[in-house]
C-alpha cells in the first residue's frame, strides 16, 4: 500500500524515534509499503517518520545508481534499530533532495564512510561498514530517525534564503507526483 509522506511542517518529522522489537504488529507489511511508497515516490531512502510512525526503520534503494555502480543493481536495504558506530572519510558535497521537502535540493556535506550496526528484516543482527552514495543515504535517514532534517546541516545564511520555500510547504503550497501529508 502507498502510504502517504509527511512534509517539512509535520511534528512527527522532528521527533526522536523508538526502537522496536520482532513482535512489533505487521512489521513485514509496513517494510513493503515503505519500499512501495519510495519506489512510487521516486525515492531512493525512506524513512518511518516520513510515513508518520516514530519507530527506528528506514529502508534504501541504490539501484538507480547501478549506471555508474553495476555493484547497487537491486541493492535494497532494510535497517532497523540503526546505530551509527563511525564516521570517517573525507567530508562530500552532494545535491540532496528529501520527499519530506517536495522539489527542494541543496547541497550537504556528509562523510564518506558510515558504520553502522542495525537489524535486518528478518532482525538478524549486523555490523558493517558503508562508503559512497551508500553512505550517504544512510546518514540522511539515520539523521530522519533522530528527528534531524537535511536543511539543519545548511549553513545560516543558506537557511535564510530557502527559509520563503521551507514556509510555503508548511502551508501546503507545494506540488508533488506523491501522496503527502502537511
Amino acid at each position: 500500500m502507498i502510504l502517504p509522506i509527511y512534509v517539512y511542517g509535520s511534528p512527527v518529522l522532528k521527533k526522536e524515534t523508538e526502537e522496536i522489537d520482532s513482535t512489533y504488529p505487521e512489521l513485514q507489511t509496513f517494510i513493503a509499503d515503505m519500499f512501495e511508497t519510495m519506489a512510487n515516490s521516486d525515492g531512493i531512502g525512506l524513512a518511518a517518520p516520513q510515513v508518520g510512525k516514530s519507530i527506528r526503520v528506514f529502508v534504501l534503494d541504490a539501484s538507480p545508481f547501478a549506471d555508474d555502480n553495476p555493484e547497487l543493481k537491486d541493492y535494497k536495504k532494510v535497517f532497523i534499530n540503526p546505530k551509527i558506530l563511525e564516521l570517517a572519510g573525507e567530508r562530500i558535497c552532494y545535491n540532496e533532495g528529501c520527499l519530506s521537502f517536495p522539489k527542494l535540493h541543496e547541497d550537504v556535506y556528509r562523510e564518506s564512510h558510515v558504520k553502522i550496526e542495525y537489524f535486518d528484516e528478518n532482525f538478524e543482527k549486523h555490523e558493517d561498514w558503508f562508503d559512497g552514495i551508500v553512505a550517504r543515504i544512510i546518514q540522511h535517514e539515520y539523521d530522519h530517525l533522530e528527528g534531524k532534517l537535511f536543511t539543519e546541516r545548511l549553513s545560516t545564511i543558506r537557511r535564510k534564503l530557502i527559509a520563503s520555500k521551507l514556509k510555503r510547504i508548511t502551508k501546503g503550497d507545494f506540488s508533488a507526483s506523491y501522496k503527502t501529508k502537511l
